[in-house]
């Protein structure tokens, strides 16, 4: 059974903040039946920190809905009569590591997941004009960036298929073109978009490969076997971080250049 730390001494509260501070959360949001709560600024969402000094393991709970269901880490059942749960989602530790890795991710998950994208977007051209092309392609080019950076966290900034992780080799694809989204929302939703190294790029955006929903690589009949020795299709990884987001623009991406595979 857990046991909660509270009022949390000393060394919890020193570790907490610095683990806090370290992975972006740094606004302190007081404490609440021992746990110790922070927001950030830039990222969405409250992260809660506790420990069981019996069991000796670090808890961590989440409030934001998208990091609750994409942190891909096991959960920690704290839900009985001695502990309440301050957020959706908890987790256990049994060092400070691990505290950090998912500290880390739920921050990169906060920052890029929807509508933190559209919000920063929205709020970066309220006021630029929309008059001439020009100007359009300035607020395009403005999406565009932010599109990219929300990539790079969302995907820890590493190609799924090449492990490239070399910012000036990656690219933000989307997955349905900027062109044809219906919606700014869905031009920066990162289920839109895969971070992926130059060549990746080049050839799903031509549509000469595509992906399955489990998220294997699909090959289109007119890429050339030089091409498919390049890309390394023999040996290349299912990309193993889809969400049902994620499937629903890859099927448009399938339907556009005709993979008629049953999947």
């Amino acid at each position: 059974m857990i046991q909660i730390e509270n009022p949390p001494g000393f060394v919890v509260r020193e570790e907490a903040h610095k683990a806090t501070y370290e992975n972006g959360f740094r606004v302190e949001l007081g404490r609440r039946e021992g746990w110790l709560g922070y927001s950030s600024t830039t990222a969405h969402g409250e992260v809660w920190i506790a420990r069981d000094p019996l069991q000796n393991i670090w808890l961590l709970s989440v409030t934001h809905p998208g990091v609750a269901h994409e942190l891909s880490i096991p959960r920690f059942d704290v839900a009985n009569g001695m502990v309440q749960l301050p957020g959706l989602a908890s987790y256990g530790f049994a060092n400070l590591s691990g505290l950090y890795e998912a500290l880390d991710r739920a921050y990169k998950l906060g920052v890029s997941l929807p509508n933190a994208p559209l919000a920063v977007f929205q709020k970066r051209t309220a006021a630029l004009p929309t008059t001439t092309e020009a100007e359009r392609l300035t607020v395009v080019r403005i999406g565009q960036d932010i599109f990219r950076d929300a990539l790079l966290e969302y995907w820890n900034g590493r190609c799924p298929l090449t492990g490239i992780a070399d910012s000036a080799l990656l690219r933000a694809s989307h997955i349905v073109p900027w062109a044809k989204c219906e919606s700014d929302e869905l031009r920066l939703d990162v289920h839109n978009g895969l971070l992926l190294s130059a060549l990746w790029d080049c050839a799903f955006d031509s549509g000469l490969i595509s992906f399955s929903d489990s998220g294997t690589v699909l090959r289109s009949a007119e890429l050339s076997e030089a091409a498919a020795q390049a890309l390394k299709l023999d040996s290349v990884p299912a990309i193993d971080a889809l969400t049902d987001a994620h499937r629903l623009n890859l099927a448009r991406h399938r339907a556009a250049h005709d993979f008629n595979a049953t999947f």
